[in-house]
Formats: structure tokens, C-alpha cells, sequence
């Protein structure tokens, strides 16, 4: 796993840093607004954008006296293309396992696709 998919992984694991990163997935917002928008301080959102910041999930720009933050696009890309491939890995192994027990249910009964016992 890549630095920065897990420095990604690792500031999102803060209830505080996702809600900000959920907030964020509407637009650009300044800090203030985001201040006001939860149960935090300025000053702390301050400190978890700058995680987000250091995880390259987020950048900030500046317009006139106030700075926004808004989502990195390559960031939520990479977040994005790590699960996306431990999704395609889990649905791969559970076709593996059903066309596992679809075969041994073939040799159980000599007809395929029907299980023994009674229900």
C-alpha cells in the first residue's frame, strides 16, 4: 500500500476528518463556515484540514481574505482505485467459492446445481 493511499486511509479514520471530507464533496467551503457547520472549533478544523492537507485529500486556495478547502481530486481517486480493486478481489473470491460449492454439489448428487438432504 502507497504512503499516501495510507496516510489517506489513516486521516479518514477520524470521525471529525471524514465528516469534514463529507462536507467538503458539496464544494469548495471556507474554514469558518465549516467551523460553523460542526461541533468543533475553528482552530481544530484548522488542524484537521491540515491532516487532510498532509494525506493529499484536500488543497486550499485563496480567495480574497479567506482560504477554501476543497476535495484533491487525485487523492479520491486514489482512495477510490484502492477499493474499487478490494471490491473487484472480493466479488473474484466469492465467485471462486460459489463455482467451488456448485461443483461439489455436481458430484454429491450427479445432478448439477441441486443439493442432497432433506429440508
Amino acid at each position: 500500500m502507497g504512503t499516501y493511499l495510507q496516510a489517506g486511509l489513516d486521516a479518514l479514520g477520524d470521525a471529525s476528518r471524514m465528516a469534514i471530507f463529507q462536507k467538503l464533496s458539496a464544494g469548495p467551503i471556507a474554514v469558518n463556515e465549516l467551523a460553523r457547520a460542526l461541533p468543533i472549533s475553528r482552530p481544530a478544523v484548522s488542524q484537521h484540514l491540515r491532516v487532510l492537507k498532509d494525506a493529499g485529500l484536500v488543497f486550499d486556495s485563496k480567495a480574497g481574505t479567506r482560504r477554501l478547502y476543497q476535495l484533491n481530486p487525485e487523492g479520491v481517486a486514489r482512495l477510490r482505485a484502492h477499493f474499487d480493486q478490494m471490491w473487484t478481489n472480493a466479488l473474484k473470491a466469492f465467485q471462486a467459492a460459489a463455482e467451488k460449492e456448485s461443483k461439489g454439489d455436481k458430484k454429491k448428487n450427479g445432478k448439477p446445481g441441486r443439493r442432497s438432504g432433506r429440508t
